[in-house]
């Protein structure tokens, strides 16, 4: 009797055993109902991530028994994957997992409409979850329109240069010149950049003339820009630095003129009659381009005989005008030294040339009433070296009486100087 309860209290022994052993192995293949309560042993972090790399989204689980870990889509409610499977069509989504701990969503090739939040739930009744945000960040880009082409402008009108740009963040844009030259902003003050999307130059100048570059940036390398070129058209101006050049028989000299215009201007030089100065023999002219519309012209006379002496125009002309400015080149004594008047006058037109020149005459005139013009008219011979040593004697009254004059005076004797000396190639030409 008592062998068969422990033969009884074995088999029951035996039995319990097997039924664990399988219950381990049933649960060890996911088929058993274990009560578990699973929860999330970490928030899932954001992530910002440049369009087209990888992203990774974390969701740690602890204790999920029999439940399942879902990913889904907020803003459109799309389930992404389950467990290990992935359930979108999406083919750039995929899912990771390890130890039934750790699921992370992966998505390859970001693009901009990525951009939202993801949550990672649990089954359990009820339901668990925890949200991560995934943003998505854009390089800079600039439009084709509106930003502004190439311009061509009338100096003296107002420009706006725009510029407009895409991206994530929203770029800030930054207007510079290319050739690092200062901006001049409408109040008159000089910057080395402007910020926003338009750049406004009223009353536009040759000096804007050039290319202006449009930078954006938001962050996200890499910055790009866009090169704008602002060109400026005016007519001709023509700058004579020394209007009277004294020079000796024989010898060399350089006649020059500074020039602006754009479009570029066509440039030569011609004698009192207007007939043009031939190139080659006595005569070399040379035309040198100092930045994007000014230009040196020079003509050189080697060797100087009596019929080189006289007026020389250098003229300007382009498409929205001509003008011209004159040089008297006289003769000086043969022990002189070559002679420049300095003068600084600009001419703008040939109209307001030609008016100038009237009034000069004009007052010559004048002048030699005044005097009598005895020198000339009586046929009285003048000493040129006599003369030109007057007016060096002129000329040091003046520089040694400095203090004295005040700046009329000062103005008044160089133009009597100046006339005199008009008054004295005019006998000499005549005798």
């Amino acid at each position: 009797m008592v062998l068969w309860k422990i033969e009884r209290l074995l088999s029951k022994t035996w039995i319990i055993s097997v039924i664990l052993i399988l219950q381990i192995i049933m649960c060890q293949q996911g088929f058993c109902e274990i009560t578990a309560d699973p929860k999330f042993s970490a928030p899932i972090a954001n992530h910002t991530v440049p369009v087209g790399r990888e992203a990774f989204l974390t969701c740690n689980v602890q204790e999920l028994g029999s439940y399942k870990v879902a990913w889904l889509r907020v803003d459109t409610q799309t389930i992404l994957t389950i467990q290990n499977h992935v359930i979108t069509k999406n083919q750039r989504v995929g899912i990771t997992y390890a130890e039934r701990k750790t699921w992370q969503l992966k998505i390859k090739d970001i693009k901009e409409s990525d951009r939202g939040w993801y949550m990672c739930q649990i089954n359990t009744d009820p339901m668990k979850s925890q949200m991560g945000y995934l943003d998505v960040v854009v390089p800079p880009d600039i439009l084709d329109y509106p930003t502004s082409t190439d311009m061509v402008v009338r100096e003296g009108s107002n420009v706006t240069l725009k510029c407009a740009a895409t991206g994530s963040p929203e770029p800030t844009i930054t207007w510079r010149r290319e050739n690092q030259e200062l901006i001049e902003l409408p109040n008159g003050t000089f910057v080395g950049t402007v910020e926003g999307s338009n750049l406004v130059i009223p009353r536009v100048k040759r000096q804007h003339m050039g290319a202006y570059l449009c930078i954006a940036s938001n962050g996200v390398p890499p910055s790009v820009s866009k090169r704008v070129t602002l060109i400026v058209h005016f007519p001709p101006m023509i700058a004579v630095q020394n209007q009277l050049i004294g020079a000796v028989e024989g010898r060399s000299v350089v006649l020059e003129c500074q020039s602006e215009a754009y479009p570029k201007s066509i440039n030569y030089w011609t004698r009192e009659r207007g007939e043009i100065v031939p190139p080659g023999g006595k005569y070399n002219s040379n035309t040198t381009e100092e930045g994007d519309y000014r230009v040196s012209m020079k003509l050189y006379i080697n060797p100087l005989s009596h019929l080189e002496f006289g007026s020389y125009r250098c003229v300007a002309k382009n498409s929205l005008g001509d003008t011209d400015g004159a040089i008297k080149l006289y003769k000086l004594p043969p022990n002189a030294v070559n002679h420049l008047e300095p003068t600084d006058i600009r001419h703008r037109n040939h109209n307001k040339e030609r008016k100038r020149g009237k009034a000069t005459k004009h007052h010559n005139h004048q002048h030699s009433a005044a005097k009598g013009g005895s020198s000339i008219d009586s046929g009285n011979s003048i000493s040129s070296s006599g003369e030109f040593a007057n007016l060096d004697k002129r000329k040091e009254i003046y520089m040694e009486n400095d203090d004295v004059y005040d700046s009329s005076a000062k103005s008044a004797l160089m133009m009597h100087a100046t006339i005199s000396t008009l008054l004295s190639i005019a006998a000499l030409l005549i005798l």
